[in-house]
């Protein structure tokens, strides 16, 4: 066999080094998060040092998925897990308390303090899950987020406490042009009604009165006197525009509104609502900036208030998508 030469032996040399070193890709942490507004803060605080899996896309009902074989073997793989926890994924819970055991997992929404989680007279063990419709209670998921990476990768501290700081400004600009706009709203019409009990932080944060069809999960079905008794409050108090939601079935929305008609009361569907997940990937809505600025513009317009048609930075229904790196 001939020999080779002095040039190809040294390309072959360095090929086989370059193969043996760690890749960027192969030293940023492989992270899995269940939910996509976890996705996108794991995204915005881990920025490149991090490989996010996200689970759960647009329109996908957190309360009802099951993981699929897939989904197993990439939260096995991965470095850690991060998941919403507060019964939020229960049919997740059980999987995700044998991987703990053995790798780190995260429920970044039970770092909100017990006494700012709110209760429902129908889920007493239950705490309503839905924590990032609040910005001043989702921050400490930002922060329990934070602090997780740096658990992981230490080296990168600065860089994801820098990362951590810029975003919670952005988080804080964002809850000021909410309260801004929803003041707008007049008395006679804050009152959001929507599929599921998915917003009553928002309520409580922005002063609106919140009734859902459905329970803080979806697994619950709408029953004939919950629909009857929501009918009358629409004619009573002359609601006249109620909501769905991109992640529930429109069904319990129809009967209501077909309710009221019924008794001579017109209802008009004011607006899609993103509420257990976020936009499509790639754009603003599908970040949870853009996921709240969509709901608050959208609600504030609906119900008599005022508020710039593209929202707060003028980005709504454009293809963008949304990185700290834009600012």
């Amino acid at each position: 066999m001939p020999k080779l030469s002095r040039r190809l032996a040294s390309l072959l040399g360095l090929t086989l080094m370059l193969l043996t070193l760690p890749s960027l890709a192969d030293s940023r942490l492989n992270v899995v998060a269940t939910t996509g507004m976890i996705a996108d803060v794991v995204r915005e605080i881990g920025g490149e040092r991090v490989e996010v899996t996200g689970l759960m896309g647009p329109g996908v009902d957190p309360h009802l998925y099951r993981q699929t074989r897939s989904d197993v073997v990439a939260m096995s793989r991965a470095d850690a897990v991060f998941w919403n926890g507060l019964y939020l994924e229960a049919q997740l819970a059980e999987l995700l308390g044998r991987l703990a055991q053995r790798s780190p997992v995260y429920a970044v929404g039970e770092a909100v303090p017990k006494e700012e989680r709110l209760a429902h007279e129908d889920y007493v063990d239950q705490p309503d899950p839905h924590i990032w419709m609040d910005p001043s209670r989702w921050r400490h998921a930002v922060v329990a987020v934070r602090d997780a990476l740096i658990e992981l990768d230490p080296e990168a501290t600065e860089e994801f406490e820098a990362r951590t700081e810029a975003y919670l400004e952005e988080l804080e600009a964002l809850d000021a042009y909410a309260h801004e706009v929803l003041d707008t709203i007049p008395a006679s019409s804050r009152v959001l009604v929507t599929a599921h009990d998915a917003f009553g932080y928002f309520g409580e944060a922005y002063a609106l009165e919140v009734m859902g069809i459905q329970g803080f999960s979806t697994e619950s079905e709408a029953g004939l006197s919950r629909i009857e008794n929501l009918v009358d409050l629409l004619v009573k108090r002359e609601i006249g525009a109620i909501f769905v939601e991109t992640s529930v079935s429109e069904r319990s929305i129809r009967a209501l509104i077909e309710g009221a008609a019924a008794v001579g009361h017109e209802v008009r569907i004011g607006g899609e609502l993103f509420s257990d997940a976020m936009g499509p990937e790639g754009t603003y809505e599908g970040s949870w900036l853009g996921m709240l600025d969509h709901n608050v513009t959208t609600i504030a317009r609906a119900l008599q208030g005022s508020a710039p048609e593209l929202g707060w930075q003028g980005r709504l229904g454009r293809d963008a998508s949304h990185t700290i790196e834009e600012e």
